[in-house]
């Protein structure tokens, strides 16, 4: 199959194939004499579990390690393993991380519970206050 084909069959977009091409995260498809991309199922594999996990907010260099895994299935899946260790910590981290905005947002909205006017917004004067701007007011 050509790289439109391809793109359809797998929902990735043409451009995207060719840097993952260039990434060498593809196997290099063969050509026909006019000099176009000929695509295998083999492809079609590759680029499903890219997407897949792409969504799963991998990393280009961890989608990488994940392929290198598999393409040797006799090796040990130790890597895999603290590759995955190491995203669900990030994760972690950014639950966090996350949590904390949450409760900032949650205070500051606090600070006006009535629409009022703007120069008495609590909300505005503690964002200012918070990013060193001295007007004790709006």
């Amino acid at each position: 199959m050509q790289i439109g084909e391809l793109a359809r069959s797998t929902g990735v977009k043409i451009e995207t194939i060719r840097y993952y091409e260039r990434e060498h995260l593809l196997p290099v498809p063969q050509r026909t004499d006019g000099n176009y991309r000929l695509y295998s199922p083999r492809h079609v594999e590759q680029l499903r579990f890219i997407r897949f996990c792409r969504s799963l907010d991998m990393s280009l260099e961890e989608v990488r390690i994940l392929i290198g895994a598999r393409d040797a299935p006799a090796g040990s899946c130790r890597t895999v393993n603290t590759l995955l260790d190491e995203k669900m910590a990030e994760v972690d981290a950014r639950l966090d991380e996350l949590r904390q905005l949450q409760h900032q947002l949650r205070n500051l909205r606090g600070l006006c519970p009535q629409p009022d006017q703007v120069k008495t917004c609590g909300i505005l004067m503690e964002l200012n206050r918070s990013a060193g701007i001295d007007k004790a007011q709006i």
